[in-house]
């Protein structure tokens, strides 16, 4: 199965891309620049030993079955419009999240009120989007040489692309705990700015979370 990251040249969808090509998903590395894209996709593949390649975010949405959204989330609503015909019918996983470290709020959702459902609301209410993987950082999917202590939630509407979600998660060696439908996306997302604040107070880098009883 081809999995195409969005956004896949930066520190999260890298990695993604690395755990990924490593489990044995062929990837598609997508980037607003195509160069940047062929040069990480030909890192990640030195590094993983897997199927990995690169080019345009349009490409890598068009050529994948699955999509993983990993932009930063002021690029987030216009990537999805300009590639909602793209993405409208395909399971779509979005791990952004809206931070603004000068309010005094950190989380910064959009009006309908997570990233996630403003994915939705773009893509239209037929789309199959799932929020997922907001609480494991860059470097320990990265980070090959240890297991990564924390769950991945995910939450959504649509029962088979949260199926294909909760693979994935397992393929990075992580266990899937499913939080429900979309609406509960932005318990998820504001999940990451309070890790953030626990790595800061206790001096550490990889907090996380894991839900006990199941």
């Amino acid at each position: 199965m081809i999995v195409g990251i969005l956004g896949g040249t930066g520190k999260e969808g890298a990695a993604l891309a690395l755990r990924l090509a490593k489990a044995g998903y062929a990837i598609v590395i997508g980037s607003r620049d195509k160069t940047r894209a062929v040069d990480k996709a030909g890192e990640v593949a030195t590094a993983s030993g897997g199927d990995v390649t690169g080019g345009s975010n349009a490409e890598a949405a068009e050529r994948a079955a699955i999509v993983i959204v990993a932009v930063p989330f002021a690029g987030h609503r216009q990537l999805l419009e300009e590639l909602k015909s793209l993405l409208a019918s395909k399971t779509v996983i979005d791990t952004v999240v809206p931070l603004d470290f000068k309010a005094a709020h950190t989380y910064a959702p959009p009006p309908e009120g997570s990233a996630a459902e403003e994915a939705r609301a773009v893509l239209g209410p037929g789309s199959r989007v799932v929020a997922a993987l907001h609480q494991i950082a860059a470097h320990e999917l990265a980070a090959l040489d240890h297991a990564i202590e924390a769950d991945g939630f995910f939450c959504g509407d649509d029962g088979s692309a949260k199926e294909e979600a909760a693979a994935l998660i397992r393929a990075l060696g992580v266990r899937p705990v499913d939080a429900g439908a979309l609406k509960n996306a932005p318990i998820l997302e504001a999940m990451t700015p309070l890790l953030i604040e626990i790595n800061k107070r206790h001096k550490v880098k990889s907090s996380g979370i894991k839900i006990t009883g199941i």
